[in-house]
């Protein structure tokens, strides 16, 4: 009998799996597995020394997305890409601290960028942050410079040209503080800014060049201890329609600057203590408290959408009425079944709006199980940090529709899971980059990885 007919539609079936990226082995032990696998391509940037980089990324109108690797030594600045998805294009854009005339001076470099890039008039606007730390107690704190070095100058905030190709200074708003959250008002020209550790929240007046501070907005911050420590807000939104900048505290305020008064005070009508959040001790550090963990403006509907880091709610924020309304869980599907809280302590900033304006693509953990047991990871932390093993999902959720669908575990093409994930970019062809940890030929490394469009 000829059984060649047979044999050839066995390696069909083979070569059908590898093209959509979905290999059972990757499930064979995971009772909670989802039906997908997606395939991350990663891509090498030339840059070995690349660390853990959070948000650090965006898109632009060029169709471009633009992202800085970060790095942790106190001698090594961060470096800044973009990545054009037509051409699988990478090109080198600069040295961050040379953009903020700090090369060769001695001082702690600027190792990150800590926010996502806005576009406006042809720049993309963002700041940086520290890499170098030193841990005390399990935290970290501002790096305690080797001999020979000066202490961290501070964040500034930045420009890029994306035609000209330079880079603008706008300065440093919190001298000895990193620039850990930002937003920027392109109506009116005015970027919002959270400092680390002590958090002071300011106004940078693009017009004016006028940098103003409102003091600490959540006690001492991360540089606080016991009662006088809070985790710091890693998002703000502004309306565009009044110019308003929210943000919240680990207590769960939500915290209003007011663009006319320039004055800060919670709203009144709610807040984010929420029990379906959970319950935290917003003096305790390791966690997000009440905080919102990712934020954007929802133009239709004139509301702030949320999700909370760690428990993975999405809600969204009617600041007309001042109402906090909690909408549903979009963990993913293995999590919201194993009943258990992901692995990065913080919960995960990878959740943005996507360029069709209604798309929310979110990357968040998934549990690992082998031998039918759960993989477990640390029970505590004092840092925002993965606890251990996990799998990467990406989530889409359809706003007008609110249809929710775990899109899949991500795995690169070597059969390796991304660790550590914190950002995301979703460019015009709706390609989706982020930024994760790696290892390729032994070595490791933070680079950009891309998976294809998902469609609707």
């Amino acid at each position: 009998m000829n059984r060649t007919p047979r044999v050839n539609l066995l390696w069909v079936v083979i070569a059908l799996f590898a093209m959509v990226g979905f290999w059972p082995a990757h499930a064979a032990d995971d009772p909670f597995a989802p039906a997908h696998v997606i395939t991350g391509t990663v891509h090498n940037s030339g840059f070995p020394e690349g660390h853990d980089t959070y948000n650090g990324m965006g898109t632009a109108s060029d169709g471009k997305i633009y992202y800085v690797l970060s790095t942790y030594t106190h001698d090594t600045s961060a470096r800044m890409f973009s990545f054009d998805p037509a051409t699988k294009k990478i090109d080198p854009l600069g040295d961050i601290t040379e953009a903020c005339g700090e090369k060769g001076k001695n001082s702690v470099v600027q190792g990150k960028s800590h926010v996502t890039f806005v576009e406006s008039n042809g720049k993309l606007y963002f700041s940086t942050h520290a890499g170098f730390y030193s841990i005390v107690d399990g935290m970290e704190k501002m790096g305690i410079p080797p001999a020979g070095w000066t202490p961290y100058p501070g964040g500034h905030l930045l420009a890029y040209d994306m035609k000209a190709k330079t880079f603008e200074d706008f300065g440093i708003p919190v001298p000895a503080d990193g620039i850990l959250t930002m937003q920027m008002d392109t109506k009116r020209g005015r970027i919002y800014g959270i400092s680390w550790p002590k958090g002071v929240f300011f106004r940078y007046d693009l017009a004016k060049k006028e940098i103003k501070t409102f003091g600490q907005i959540s006690e001492e911050g991360e540089n606080g201890t016991g009662a006088k420590y809070r985790t710091l807000c890693r998002s703000i939104t502004v309306n565009p329609n009044d110019g308003a900048a929210y943000f919240t505290t680990g207590d769960g305020a939500i915290l209003r600057y007011d663009y006319d008064k320039e004055s800060i005070a919670p709203v009144a009508g709610d807040d984010l203590k929420k029990d379906y959040f959970g319950l935290y001790d917003p003096t305790s550090p390791g966690h997000m408290g009440y905080n919102w963990r990712q934020t954007f403006w929802y133009a239709p509907e004139k509301m702030i959408y949320g999700v909370h880091g760690n428990s993975g709610y999405l809600f969204r924020f009617d600041p007309a009425i001042e109402r906090v309304e909690v909408l549903q869980r979009i963990t993913s599907e293995p999590s919201q079944r194993s009943g258990m809280f992901d692995q990065f302590s913080y919960g995960y900033l990878g959740f943005t709006l996507g360029p069709d304006g209604n798309t929310v693509y979110y990357l968040t953990g998934g549990p690992i199980y082998e031998n039918g047991k759960r993989v477990a990871g640390k029970s505590d932390t004092a840092m925002g940090e993965v606890k251990g093993r996990e799998n990467i999902h990406l989530i889409t959720y359809d706003i007008p529709t609110k249809q929710y669908r775990d899109r899949g575990a991500i795995f690169f093409e070597n059969g390796d899971r991304p660790i550590n994930v914190n950002s995301i970019a979703v460019a015009k062809d709706g390609t989706i980059g982020f930024l994760a940890h790696m290892t390729e030929n032994r070595a490791t490394r933070t680079d950009l990885v891309t998976l294809k469009p998902v469609g609707k």
